[in-house]
């Protein structure tokens, strides 16, 4: 059975308890913030509070502008750092509005650059990226199920099953699926 962050209201309080701390870190105001996030500072007020729930594309953004992958944002506000994390105990984050699952498969640590996600999108989901969370990121992701749509500026790259994209980040993204079929795909970040 998943792991899975049942308790959103805890992960919630972290996650804004994280944002407030990154936005402090730089010494950036609200304004500051959302100036280079594209966010508005009602809604960033709001996300620091944890009076909403941030999408996928929010915290992209987010990320974006902090110069951290979401799995970096995401691994500060779980557990500590253990070698082995069995699956059961891999938590997982779920955007409703998109459709996105998001499982850590690598067991967090803030010292280590490397990690393994596996993504769940379903049928007729899209998640697009402005920009990415630090430019050159390198990406590999190997479909495990279903049909993936992953563009990269103006290129779309169409995969299937066992298909392994490799790629560096430098610009916008978009991850597509097509409505009569989700994807399941695990993500090299590096």
């Amino acid at each position: 059975m998943d792991s899975t962050l049942t308790d959103t209201h805890t992960i919630e309080d972290r996650l804004a308890q994280r944002l407030r701390a990154l936005r402090g870190e730089r010494g950036w105001t609200l304004d500051e913030t959302a100036a280079r996030s594209g966010i508005s500072r009602a809604t960033l007020s709001r996300l620091e509070k944890a009076e909403v729930s941030p999408t996928a594309r929010v915290l992209g953004q987010l990320c974006a502008a902090y110069g951290l992958t979401l799995s970096r944002l995401m691994h500060l506000v779980e557990a500590e750092f253990a070698p082995l994390v069995p699956r059961a105990g891999q938590p997982v984050w779920h955007d409703a509005e998109s459709g996105f699952h998001r499982r850590s498969v690598s067991p967090p640590a803030q010292s280590l650059a490397g990690e393994v996600l596996e993504g769940r999108l379903a049928p007729g989901a899209r998640i697009a990226y402005d920009r990415p969370p630090r430019p050159g990121l390198e990406h590999h992701i190997v479909l495990l199920e279903g049909v993936l749509a992953v563009t990269l500026g103006e290129r779309t790259h169409d995969l299937q099953p066992g298909d392994c994209l490799r790629y560096q980040l430098f610009g916008a993204s978009v991850f597509a699926t097509p409505p009569h079929s989700g994807a399941r795909y695990l993500i090299f970040i590096l």
